[in-house]
């Protein structure tokens, strides 16, 4: 039996095809779409009629490596990145270009919500978190300010996952994963936020999609789309989800108090609770996972760029850089490294650079570089860890996204003071949709199949990669995060920073 998962990327549409009795990913394919070009600075627009072709080659490249086991087909998932809107007409016509997540264009339209109640302390106590440029809420402000035209055709609003579910099942819905990334929703409390939809439009409430529970499929895939992918009829899709929320599925994060450290581009620190877990320093956001808990996520900007700068800088590969690594000390003899050459999420420093402080004509050496721009690294993750304890979070271990190394996660292990080990295989929010695909079909069929059961079965860890915690190292590290944020705190206050 097979679940695929459809993921609407920013450059491209994946597919894979999870071979459930195996345990392993049977086919997967990519097709790039296109951005909408011409566009002034800060504008990420895409069609979303490009999405669908994209969905629609990727789906048949992995149809025809499955061959005739594509009959065992039995469910599909469907996931984007977190933001971004799509608008319909009555007639269930593209209005125009649908705005991505990663789209700056209504950061105007965000401050002017933020205004209207209290800024961001007064959103998060509204609604959980604050509104961000690229969430619909701020992107549908601007369409009625800037497109009004567009806006009196707006029928429909719907984040892209969502889109791709309606043109999957001629089903309109949405469930609580996509709906908290919308800046629209209640997320502590799972429901729609009027005061927020009344202020943007008294319309608002009507074009968003009704709400599906988590363990119930959106529909079957429409009978046409059967016969021209040659699957059997009755193919359920599934709600969908936002990509924060399947890819803690697909890394095993399915129970309360578990936590992921996700070390690819667009890094976080990740942890699940069954009680919502708001962070009144506005430093967390906080979303619905895809089994109907709730996590709380730091985002880290910089959870690979620190050292691939280092690595760039000297031509290493990941061997050398590791060799780079363990051959110094713990404190890279006093060099220390602030990584923020992207801004900062958390903490939270938008407009922040890199900082490399300590320079002597002793410790301005390789080996010391590449220390200090691990540490820089895990230090900062080890200050999302500590802000994670701080509401309420005592995890007896972290779960890695990928296999960065014997030395880095041991560095982790270290700064966090609990065992760090990484996933076998990490197929991110791709494989998360596939896995939510599996438990809506099984739920579906009368089997109380769990999303904790599907982690536990699908999901290994590499025990080859557990590294557990020396506690002078982690003593020492705990000292150097507290000088660390002494740094930046003092940087920051005086505009450097």
């Amino acid at each position: 039996m097979h679940f695929l998962g459809i993921e609407i990327g920013h450059a491209a549409t994946r597919v894979v095809a999870l071979d459930l009795e195996a345990a392993t990913v049977a086919a997967e394919a990519t097709a790039a779409h296109a951005w909408v070009e011409g566009l002034p600075d800060g504008y990420r627009e895409q069609d979303p009629a490009s999405w669908i072709s994209a969905a629609d080659h990727a789906m048949r490249q992995v149809l025809e490596t499955l061959g005739d086991a594509r009959g065992g087909v039995a469910g599909i998932g469907i996931t984007a990145p977190t933001g971004g809107m799509v608008v319909l007409d009555e007639n269930n016509r593209i209005v125009r270009p649908a705005k991505l997540g990663i789209d700056r264009s209504a950061q105007r339209q965000a401050e002017e919500i933020a205004r209207a109640f209290g800024g961001a302390p007064g959103l998060i106590e509204l609604c959980g978190n604050p509104v961000d440029a690229g969430s619909l809420a701020a992107q549908c402000l601007w369409l009625k300010q800037h497109e009004p035209y567009h806006f009196q055709r707006a029928a429909r609003l719907m984040t892209p996952q969502d889109f791709i579910g309606y043109w999957l099942t001629g089903e309109s819905g949405i469930e609580a994963g996509s709906a908290a990334t919308t800046g629209l929703f209640n997320v502590p409390q799972r429901k729609w936020s009027g005061e927020l939809m009344e202020f943007i439009d008294s319309r608002v409430f009507d074009m968003l999609p009704p709400g599906i529970s988590p363990l119930q499929p959106r529909g079957q895939l429409r009978p046409g789309l059967c016969r021209s992918w040659g699957l059997p009829d009755g193919v359920i899709v599934a709600p969908g989800s936002g990509a924060a929320a399947l890819a803690a599925l697909a890394v095993g994060a399915a129970g309360n108090g578990s936590v992921v450290a996700d070390l690819y581009a667009d890094g976080s620190l990740c942890a699940i609770s069954d009680r919502p877990a708001v962070d009144f320093q506005g430093e967390a956001s906080i979303l619905c996972d895809a089994s109907g808990r709730w996590i709380t996520r730091m985002g880290m900007a910089n959870a690979v760029s620190a050292l691939e700068l280092v690595r760039r800088h000297y031509g290493w590969s990941n061997a050398e850089y590791e060799k780079a690594l363990t051959s110094t000390e713990a404190g890279a003899n006093g060099l220390l490294f602030l990584p923020y050459l992207r801004g900062e999420i958390t903490p939270r420093l938008p407009d922040a650079t890199g900082v490399l402080h300590g320079v002597t004509l002793d410790n301005f050496t390789p080996g010391n570089l590449a220390r200090a721009s691990a540490e820089g690294l895990a230090l900062g993750f080890g200050y999302g860890f500590s802000r994670l304890r701080d509401l309420g979070f005592e995890p007896s271990g972290v779960r890695v996204s990928r296999d960065a190394g014997p030395a880095f996660h041991q560095l982790l292990a270290d700064v966090f003071g609990v065992p760090v080990a990484s996933v076998a295989v990490s197929g991110g929010s791709l494989l998360g949709a596939a896995m939510q695909a599996a438990v809506v079909y099984f739920r579906l069929n009368g089997e109380s199949l769990g999303f904790d059961e599907i982690a536990g079965y699908i999901v290994t860890m590499d025990d080859a990669t557990r590294r557990d915690p020396d506690p002078q190292r982690h003593e020492f590290y705990q000292d150097l995060l507290a000088r660390q944020q002494y740094l930046v705190e003092t940087l920051h206050a005086g505009g450097f920073l």
